[in-house]
């Protein structure tokens, strides 16, 4: 004799696994998340972006003798080279107050700047076994590497006081417009560091392309020379496109600030503010669009 009785489903077990995701607010693993709360994991890292950047930077000068003096001193070895060229052989010195400091200064920002985007072009191909371990914020590798440029930057810039001193400026208000001006550069090479670092990502190529892209716009941002004196042999749209460049934007700002008889233009400061916040802007938005890829495939 078969004996039927009633067994009691509950009303969730009968849910389809749409329902459940809606209920319980459910996400697919890995997920991207909205964009302000990405910004807050990235916050919530802060700390793990400080010992990243602090064991990549041992790391980078554990095996050489002069340890991280190298951090000054390529920047410097290569104002060296570049006087040589540029100062001596080729005279772009000739009405240039104060050549050597120019130099310096020039060779200074614009070497952060590059050295920070050559850096994040490989931050996701060479953490890839840490992607895939780990959850975190991807742009934490590429904000690491950028942090790390910035030290060096900044010992940098300790070493211009003392260049600036020996090669006859002296102490003056303006120089305390050298923090605003390392600030915007700073914002403005993080921002193009997280648009590299996915290009980088996705194109391995990147980091074998990058450094000629730099290259020329090295020789376009009056690095070794006077920007005005240039532009100015040509029409006003080539002009317009030198003055702009954020490269020579912000090399001009270092240099009005330390140097007493380079001139000082208005402009420029809203040039690299406005470059400074339209690159960290779509940096972030850039990077974060693709953060559910890094690492895949």
């Amino acid at each position: 004799m078969n004996v039927v009785t009633d067994v009691q489903v509950p009303a969730a077990a009968m849910d389809s696994p749409r329902m459940l995701v809606e209920r319980y607010g459910l996400a697919p693993a890995g997920a991207r998340p909205s964009f302000p709360r990405y910004l807050g994991e990235l916050w919530a890292r802060r700390h793990f972006i400080v010992s990243y950047t602090k064991a990549s930077n041992a790391a980078t000068y554990s095996r050489s003798l002069l340890g991280q003096l190298w951090q000054v001193l390529t920047p410097l070895l290569n104002a060296g080279v570049y006087y040589l060229v540029f100062g001596i052989l080729l005279r772009t010195s000739r009405g240039v107050h104060n050549y050597i400091c120019f130099l310096i200064i020039g060779v200074f920002v614009f070497h952060f700047m590059t050295h920070a985007m050559n850096m994040a072009s490989k931050a996701v191909q060479s953490n890839l076994n840490l992607i895939r371990t780990l959850k975190f914020p991807r742009s934490s590798l590429p904000l690491g590497t950028t942090t790390q440029c910035v030290q060096h930057f900044l010992f940098s810039c300790v070493v211009l006081v003392p260049v600036a001193l020996l090669t006859g400026e002296h102490p003056a208000a303006m120089w305390l417009l050298v923090l605003r001006t390392i600030v915007l550069c700073v914002t403005f090479a993080l921002g193009l560091s997280m648009v590299v670092a996915r290009i980088g990502a996705k194109i391995p190529d990147t980091t074998q392309i990058l450094p000629f892209v730099l290259r020329t716009w090295l020789f376009f941002s009056g690095v070794f020379y006077n920007v005005d004196k240039v532009a100015n042999r040509h029409g006003a749209l080539v002009q317009y496109v030198m003055h702009l460049n954020p490269g020579a934007v912000y090399i001009d700002l270092m240099r009005s600030s330390i140097l007493h008889l380079h001139p000082y233009y208005k402009y420029d400061w809203v040039a690299g503010v406005g470059w400074a916040v339209v690159a960290l802007a779509f940096g972030l938005v850039f990077f974060w669009q693709a953060e559910e890829d890094y690492g895949r495939g």
